[in-house]
């Protein structure tokens, strides 16, 4: 179905969930094509959304930006009955003129900023027009397959891993800015290096898997170690993740059953099994070249847990249960290929871990059950082990992520009702559900946020929040945040990271932390059914909840600049700015699915989705 507006014809679907929360797309698989003809199709080589596709196919085809190209490719906007979609929330002006203008503008403070921060000015400004052209997409992309910027010397990560960061909370690389920012960052190879341990085997738990880049990764000397693949691909997509492993006799796949509709097998984790002990690594970056790229990614790292001595009646479990959950949550697969892994846990010593496991898994759970899982997960945790501030009713909340789902008509109808409920929750004492007052802030890229991004326009391939999505729930608009990270020094790096907390009125204190891959929506988070006496969930998901408590202390300092290594050791790093800055009255929120010609991106190019 298509539909036409001010901003051209785009493609509408059937589901209410956004792209990387519904099943996806199974399309030809181009795996057996030959090397030519995958080029002529212009389609990644892995299953992806349809939001990655189109960045991936504007990456290989950019649209250059022209006022003769906007008009021809988009008609003048329309006033439509019932409003613009102005009042809907989501065109970048009213006025041709204003917008023109104000890019051009925008334009001259992106090269004025790029230039300052060491970075290449937007292709087509009068800038980069004095300067040598760059090659066409697809060669630059060929030449870019393996680039790799080391963390530092093998002591500089030794020492990043087991000093002065008592939360094993760390970035991902991003290239293209300065050295300083990249401080204690990781890279994937930098994981999968050797300074780690000696690898036996590992498991990958993933959305978005390129195989062939993902064994590049490995050192030589492990790329022929056992690596298990777990997945949510079905029918084609799964035939044709089988045939980009096939050549790899040391990878086995692992398929996660999704037997509820519009469900994902969204979790990102590393089980790394070394010769000195087992390492588990949970992140939210696919296993694709781009999310290690110039997107900012989290993750946190346990430490090396040593092999349980041979008869001894020592459990190795921490005080969070974090081996308790790990193995729960890995038996929720009910497959026969997790069982090693199972084994594995048990016979390690995961005693030090200080955070809790808080997963989600699909299905419909009553009773006690519920709390093992999603939201409701979550509201345990708090409740059990968060410590009660009764100053805390006026606490905001800030919730950070890069798609949304369908949400409901009002926000009475699951965010600010069950899932605030959660989120607010302190201690046994807390406030009835329903009552609080708390402040909610949501950070979310918005359109400006994304054209002025390292990438361009490309990367809201990966912020798949749809128009159809987007137009059912206008109320949401309102809690919109931007994306900014200036001091960290990664304002321009598109946030695949997904963060949620609770923070004092200034910002300074923190009560709780969680990193995830879980998006705002109910397919990840689970959602109320049966008058509240049933949780339903959709997807697989996994995160880290950090409590001052697990720490000695009674709140966590809020860290200033994430990459300064000057203040209190145990002060938080969280990775964007605060307080987060209210979208102003001309931002959108980004949607992939809709064009955005009236405006060049970082690189000189406009927007078209199909």
């Amino acid at each position: 179905m298509s539909q036409e507006g001010d901003y051209g014809k785009w493609s509408i679907s059937s589901s209410d969930e956004s792209e990387e929360e519904k099943p996806k797309v199974d399309q030809p698989s181009t795996s057996c094509l030959p090397q030519a003809e995958q080029q002529t199709a212009k389609e990644p080589g892995y299953t992806c959304s349809e939001a990655r596709r189109a960045a991936h196919r504007r990456k290989l085809s950019p649209v250059k930006f022209s006022n003769t190209d906007a008009t021809s490719i988009v008609s003048p906007p329309k006033r439509q009955k019932g409003g613009s979609q102005e009042d809907l929330g989501w065109c970048l002006s009213s006025s041709d003129e204003e917008l023109q203008s104000e890019a051009l503008e925008k334009q001259d403070r992106t090269v004025v900023v790029k230039e300052e921060e060491g970075l290449p000015p937007p292709k087509g400004s009068a800038t980069q027009q004095t300067k040598n052209h760059s090659p066409p997409a697809s060669h630059r992309l060929k030449e870019e397959e393996d680039e790799y910027e080391t963390s530092g010397e093998g002591q500089d990560i030794w020492d990043m891993l087991n000093k002065g960061n008592p939360f094993q909370f760390y970035l991902t690389r991003v290239s293209g800015i300065k050295p300083k920012y990249n401080s204690g960052a990781l890279h994937i190879k930098d994981i999968l290096s050797p300074l780690f341990g000696t690898l036996v085997s590992s498991a990958q738990f993933n959305y978005c898997f390129d195989v062939d880049w993902l064994i590049r990764q490995y050192p030589p000397e492990f790329r022929k170690k056992p690596i298990l693949l777990v997945h949510g691909d079905k029918r084609e997509a799964k035939a044709r993740l089988q045939a980009e492993a096939k050549p790899y006799g040391n990878v086995t796949l692992c398929q996660a059953k999704l037997d509820i509709a519009f469900g994902t097998h969204h979790t990102k984790m590393m089980l790394l099994l070394y010769e000195e002990g087992l390492r588990v690594v949970i992140h939210t970056s696919n296993l694709i070249r781009d999310d290690w790229h110039q997107k900012t990614q989290g993750m946190w790292l346990s430490p090396l847990y040593p092999r349980i001595a041979h008869r001894s009646h020592m459990s190795g479990e921490s005080a969070t249960h974090f081996k308790a959950d790990l193995i729960s949550y890995l038996m929720a697969y009910n497959s026969p290929l997790l069982t090693e892994w199972v084994d594995t846990v048990q016979e390690h010593d995961l005693s030090e871990t200080n955070v809790y496991l808080i997963g989600s898994t699909p299905g419909r759970f009553q009773g006690n059950q519920k709390d093992n899982w999603g939201h409701f997960r979550l509201r345990k945790l708090l409740r059990e082990h968060a410590q009660f501030m009764s100053e805390a009713a006026s606490w905001p909340v800030v919730g950070q992520f890069s798609s949304i789902g369908s949400l409901g008509a009002d926000e009475s109808k699951w965010l600010c009702s069950e899932f605030k409920d959660s989120l607010v929750t302190l201690g046994e004492e807390s406030r009835s559900p329903g009552t609080s007052a708390a402040p909610l802030h949501l950070i979310y890229p918005s359109v400006e946020n994304v054209r002025t991004s390292l990438e361009g326009y490309p990367a809201g391939g990966s912020l798949p929040y749809s128009i159809q999505t987007a137009e059912k729930q206008n109320w949401l608009h309102s809690y919109f945040h931007k994306w900014s990270a200036e001091t960290s020094g990664r304002s321009h790096a598109m946030p695949h990271i997904k963060t949620y907390m609770r923070l004092s009125p200034d910002f300074s204190q923190m009560a709780w932390f969680l990193v995830t891959s879980a998006n705002l929506s109910k397919a990840a988070w689970g959602a109320l059914e049966k008058n509240g006496t049933q949780l339903m969930i959709r997807s697989y998901e996994l995160g880290i909840l950090f409590l001052p408590s697990a720490f000695g202390l009674y709140s966590f300092q809020v860290k200033s600049k994430f990459f300064s290594g000057s203040q209190e050791p145990k002060a938080f790093p969280v990775p964007y700015d605060l307080p987060p800055e209210l979208y102003g009255s001309k931002d959108r929120p980004w949607i992939w699915n809709i064009p955005y010609v009236k405006a060049p991106d970082s690189h000189g190019n406009m927007w078209v989705p199909s």
